[in-house]
């Protein structure tokens, strides 16, 4: 964030294993800790959770796991930097969104927008765009 009018997309995620070992918080903390300060420009950054077992596969984490995660991301960030950084970092979600699951993954509390990888190179790009829009009034 040393660059003037650069924004960073900070991606985090864990493997199958992680998530099937119930390590998937240990795995995001550590890695948002090696990456972020508490006396950067929290503005220019986004947080994406991208599960690696999500990306590209079609297979995408229940709304309910991207909430649990997304709420535990904003924890670390809270505990790391203060109730003002957490409650302002947009962490996005970027495993396999699509124009059938966005809106229920929108919805989720803490989920504040989406990383579209393979979904933006469709018609249903337009779907997804609509839908965020719409729940996320911007």
């Amino acid at each position: 964030l040393k660059q003037p009018g650069m924004n960073v997309m900070l991606a985090i995620g864990e493997t199958l294993q992680e998530r099937q070992t119930g390590v998937t918080v240990d795995v995001c903390a550590r890695q948002i800790k090696a990456a972020l300060k508490k006396d950067m420009d929290w503005t220019r950054l986004s947080i994406a959770y991208e599960p690696v077992w999500a990306i590209g596969t079609g297979v995408v984490a229940t709304p309910m796991q991207a909430q649990d995660t997304h709420f535990q991301v904003r924890s670390v960030v809270r505990d790391l930097c203060g109730d003002a950084i957490a409650n302002s970092v947009r962490i996005l979600y970027g495993g396999s969104v699509n124009a059938k699951n966005c809106k229920a993954l929108g919805e989720m509390p803490d989920i504040d927008g989406f990383l579209v990888g393979g979904a933006s190179c469709k018609t249903e790009f337009t779907t997804i765009i609509q839908t965020a829009q719409d729940l996320f009034k911007k």
